[in-house]
C-alpha cells in the first residue's frame, strides 16, 4: 500500500494522502478503486507537528519532529525531540539527503542504505522516496470483501508491473461506506509478507478525509511497531522554496 506507507511521509516526510470525500459506487471496478486511491492525493501543500512511537523489543522510543512538503515531490522535516534535536531530512528530485547535527554533514542516502531502518523505525528510506502512482506501477483487482475491524471491505490486490518494485504485491482492506484505506500487507517475490500499515484515525479538513495517526509493522523486524501522529495539520498554504534546498539543512 504505497500511498499508505508515503504517508507516513505525509505522515513522516509527507507525501501527501488526503482520503476521497464522495462514498464510492456500490459496485466499483479494481481500476477505480486503485484510480481513487491515487486522486486522494490532492493538495498542494502540507505542514505539520508530529510524533513518532517506536516499540521496538520491550523499549519504546518517542521522536517529535516539523514537517513541510509540497505535492509529492519535496519534503522537509526537522527532528525536534532531545535526542535527536537538529536531525533534518530532506527529499527532492527524487533523491534523500540527512544532516546530522553530530557530524554537521550533509549525507545523501542511496543503494543499500535505503533498505535501512529510517530512524530506527519500521519505515525503511526506501519507503519515503517512491514517488510514482500505483495505476502507472501495478495491475490491481478485486478478489473479495470481507470485515476489517467491523467495517466492511472490498479485498484489492495489486500485483507489480515491474520487477524492481520494492513491494511485488499489495493487499489493501477499503472501507465499503466512504472509500478509506484502512490496512494493507506488502509483500515480497517470494510471498513472504513484509509489512502492516494500519490507519487508525482519520480527520476532517474543510470537508476532506485525512489519516492523521497510522500504525506500521514491519514483519521482518522482532516485537515491533512504528505509531505516527500528526497535529496542528495546515493544508494548501504558500510554502517557501528555500523550504527544500540542501542549504536549509545545515542552517
Amino acid at each position: 500500500m504505497k500511498k499508505i506507507i508515503a504517508a507516513v511521509l505525509a505522515l513522516v516526510m509527507a507525501a501527501g494522502m488526503v482520503l476521497a470525500q464522495s462514498a464510492p459506487s456500490a459496485s466499483p471496478t479494481a481500476m477505480e478503486l486503485l484510480r481513487r486511491i491515487d486522486d486522494n492525493e490532492i493538495y498542494d501543500t502540507i505542514q505539520y507537528e508530529g510524533s513518532m512511537i517506536i516499540q521496538y523489543q520491550g523499549r519504546r522510543y518517542v521522536k517529535t519532529m516539523r514537517a513541510w512538503a509540497r505535492g509529492n515531490s519535496d519534503s522537509f522535516i526537522e527532528f525536534t525531540n532531545r535526542e535527536d534535536r537538529g536531525t533534518k531530512y530532506l527529499k527532492t528530485n527524487g533523491r534523500l539527503y540527512v544532516y546530522s547535527p553530530d557530524t554537521e554533514e550533509v549525507m545523501l542516502i542511496s543503494g543499500h542504505m535505503l533498505k535501512e531502518s529510517m530512524m530506527g523505525s519500521d519505515m525503511s528510506y526506501e519507503d519515503t522516496i517512491d514517488n510514482g502512482s500505483l495505476e502507472s506501477r501495478y495491475t490491481p483487482s478485486i478478489t473479495g470483501s470481507e470485515n476489517w475491524n467491523g467495517r466492511a471491505c472490498w479485498i484489492l490486490e495489486l500485483t507489480a508491473k515491474k520487477r524492481a518494485e520494492s513491494y511485488p504485491k499489495q493487499k489493501m482492506w477499503i472501507d465499503k461506506a466512504n472509500g478509506d484505506m484502512l490496512h494493507s500487507e506488502q509483500y515480497a517475490l517470494s510471498g513472504a509478507k513484509l509489512k502492516e500499515v494500519t490507519v487508525l484515525k482519520v480527520q476532517e479538513f474543510g470537508g476532506r478525509r485525512f489519516p492523521v495517526e497510522i500504525e506500521m509493522r514491519d514483519l521482518l523486524r522482532r516485537d515491533s511497531k512504528t505509531t505516527f501522529t500528526m497535529s496542528n495539520v495546515i493544508l494548501d498554504a504558500p510554502i517557501a522554496d528555500s523550504v527544500f534546498s540542501q542549504r536549509n539543512l545545515s542552517r
